[in-house]
């Protein structure tokens, strides 16, 4: 029974994760033969700055937010990932503390793979580093774009936090481009702005139907007509 289960959450990370796409079915089975899959709460901290990086984790389904603190002691959101995005990477490959906290969003299944394990995938099958670089030059971009952004208005900036999630974590619908609709809390971390600052903006951005906010989600209908507000 306990290798059915670990069947299928391997099968499931596979699916979900594009790091693994192309990559041998034996060297995919081989590298999750460990895998371990644990349910946490919202709201509750997986990792911490400063850990030791023992496992590198792949999100099933819920949402973290990866965070940090500024010299003044204010928390700073850097990233919110969700299904199929994976997490730990980083300390894994040079064997040093853990740089940021995760923290689950939402009720969040996650599994975790030994570093050990990443690493003789990476080591063994080339396209697994090339997913690996692809990935970090991609949040590399995320983050170079929003540093670039942190003097322009406060519309652009909501605007291009917004358009972040989508490429991100976004989910194409028949009615446009769905993202997590966060608390306001978290989209003000992600901007830099005040909370009533981006509460203010939403609904002006949603006044002019660029947005529509319904229960867990944002839907963008179109994407290029947000873009347009950034200035």
């Amino acid at each position: 029974m306990e290798d059915r289960y670990r069947l299928d959450l391997a099968k499931e990370v596979t699916l979900s994760t594009p790091f693994f796409e192309g990559l041998p079915k034996t060297a995919i089975e081989s590298a999750l033969s460990n895998l371990v899959s644990r349910s946490h709460p919202g709201n509750q901290v997986i990792l911490l700055e400063n850990d030791w990086g023992g496992s590198v984790y792949f999100i099933v389904n819920g949402w973290v937010k990866i965070r940090t603190y500024n010299l003044e002691g204010k928390e700073l959101t850097l990233n919110i990932l969700g299904r199929g995005e994976l997490f730990g990477e980083m300390a894994a490959l040079d064997e040093v503390p853990r740089s940021t906290d995760v923290i689950t969003l939402t009720p969040t299944q996650i599994g975790s793979l030994p570093s050990q394990d990443f690493i003789t995938l990476l080591n063994t099958e080339p396209l697994a580093g090339v997913r690996l670089a692809q990935l970090m030059a991609r949040r590399l971009r995320q983050v170079n774009r929003r540093l670039r952004l942190r003097e322009s208005d406060s519309a652009s900036r909501v605007a291009d936090t917004l358009l972040f999630l989508a490429e991100g974590q976004g989910i194409k619908g028949s009615t446009g481009v769905e993202i997590p609709n966060l608390p306001h809390r978290e989209l003000s971390s992600l901007s830099g702005l005040a909370r009533e600052t981006v509460t203010r903006v939403l609904t002006k951005l949603e006044k002019k139907k660029l947005i529509k906010r319904s229960g867990e989600f944002i839907c963008i209908p179109d994407v290029s007509a947000l873009e347009q507000m950034i200035i």
